[in-house]
């Protein structure tokens, strides 16, 4: 038999996923939940400690348990994946805007990312990703043309990794990552539906074929209040 404090927990996880408590809301008083399912304040405790886990709530001293946005996508730090991949767990209207494409000579902070000569010409494709109606990421890539050739439009509004794999024959193997957040940029504001955010979440990648070739780089810069980041950890002894 399921112990009680997990029935409550799975109920009030229901509610919140169900909208009966909005983010923001505050859950009933200890109190007035122990009368509702006519238990312990200890079981409820250990219900309302499990919420705060699993990020559902957040106690707040004088206040209660505050309801915690639980909308947010998860965006995994970990994997090497394609926004079409990731798009199709976040479910929802989707769209990938192309807003630039074009080759360049890269500027010397742009050689030290990829590693490359000035006489290496390199994609530039910047892409705003709309979920929903609202434009939440901006990728911004840089691809070496030597590795990656006759990328268009359409290609980088399906998958550029798609492209790469199937039609290309390159595999691409690991990623180096780094996750900061800035103040978000004139291109951010012109790309991007902030509101009232003044600051984004970026993922810089650097990707690598399977002969350690580093061939693109890559800064994804994400509204912070749509994203969860994720990883999965396993303790090695």
């Amino acid at each position: 038999m399921q112990n009680k404090f997990l029935t409550i927990y799975n109920e009030l996880v229901r509610q919140i996923q169900r909208g009966e408590y909005h983010s923001g809301e505050i859950l009933p008083s200890e109190h007035e939940l122990k009368e509702a399912y006519a238990t312990s304040r200890e079981t409820i405790r250990k219900a309302l400690n499990l919420l705060v886990q699993n990020g559902y709530i957040h106690k707040v001293r004088g206040k209660g348990s505050v309801v915690l946005d639980h909308s947010k996508f998860e965006f995994p730090v970990s994997g090497l994946t394609s926004f079409k991949e990731l798009s199709e767990q976040f479910g929802g209207d989707i769209v990938t805007n192309v807003e630039q494409l074009f080759l360049s000579e890269p500027e010397e902070e742009l050689q030290q990312a990829l590693g490359c000569d000035r006489d290496v010409r390199v994609w530039n494709i910047i892409r705003s990703r709309e979920i929903n109606g609202e434009r939440i990421i901006l990728d911004k890539d840089y691809v070496r043309q030597d590795y990656v050739k006759g990328l268009t439009k359409q290609i980088a509004e399906e998958s550029i990794y798609e492209f790469i794999e199937e039609e290309l024959g390159l595999e691409i193997s690991f990623a180096k990552k780094q996750i900061v957040v800035e103040d978000a940029t004139a291109e951010d504001e012109r790309y991007l539906d902030l509101l009232e955010h003044a600051q984004v979440v970026v993922i810089r990648s650097y990707v690598y074929l399977s002969d350690a070739t580093l061939f693109q780089y890559t800064e994804s810069r994400h509204r912070p209040d749509k994203f969860q980041f994720v990883d999965f950890a396993r303790r090695v002894k």
